[in-house]
């Protein structure tokens, strides 16, 4: 909890310094695909990519004429995972609320600037576990970290189009195996977020 709250103040401190600098604040609603991978070292404990969903809401801020700033979003997010244990497929999804946090920079196109603008984003987020869901050699821990790479296209000053790969800092599951522990067994998420938002 302390880190989570670590986490939105330093979102605050942003909000105080982009106020100052009269920076121009939007709101909106965001949806997409999430593919996710686990990386593991051994092939006994496999997974392949597996499509999950994401939606929610966002809040974003742009200091004019730099196109620097920052967004912050509240999603749901379902991550589908299928394990290879004891030479048998094993599935599950696990459902997250994600906070992820970015720098944005909006790259201005001389003449086309609202019509089409590229933007690029990177940043760190936290996904906090709802769902249940253990097997006899894992578990899932409670909450991940991950940082956030970044691209898309913004069309008419309202909709994005944005695709970002997400690196795993933290160990998402918690394995009880021995043999598997000693062998560094990492665990970790890897994704790639496909969205689209609307902002009013």
């Amino acid at each position: 909890m302390k880190s989570i709250k670590s986490f939105l103040l330093v979102f605050v401190l942003m909000l105080g310094t982009a106020s100052a600098a009269n920076a121009q604040f939007r709101f909106g609603v965001k949806a997409g695909v999430a593919i996710n991978s686990m990386k593991f070292d051994k092939s006994a404990f496999d997974s392949d990519n597996r499509a999950g969903f994401l939606g929610g809401l966002t809040a974003q801020f742009t200091v004019p004429v730099i196109g620097v700033g920052a967004d912050l979003s509240a999603l749901y997010v379902r991550r589908s995972a299928k394990f290879m244990l004891d030479n048998e497929y094993e599935s599950t999804n696990r459902d997250y609320i994600e906070i992820p946090l970015n720098l944005r920079w909006n790259i201005g196109l001389p003449g086309v600037g609202k019509i089409v603008s590229p933007f690029i984003t990177t940043g760190p987020s936290v996904a906090i576990l709802c769902s249940k869901s253990a097997y006899e050699d894992f578990k899932n821990k409670k909450t991940d970290w991950a940082w956030n790479f970044g691209l898309g296209v913004q069309l008419f000053n309202k909709v994005q189009i944005g695709a970002s790969y997400g690196l795993g800092l933290t160990k998402a599951v918690k394995v009880f195996d021995s043999a598997q522990q000693s062998a560094g067994i990492p665990g970790k998420n890897r994704y790639w977020t496909i969205t689209a938002a609307y902002l009013f």
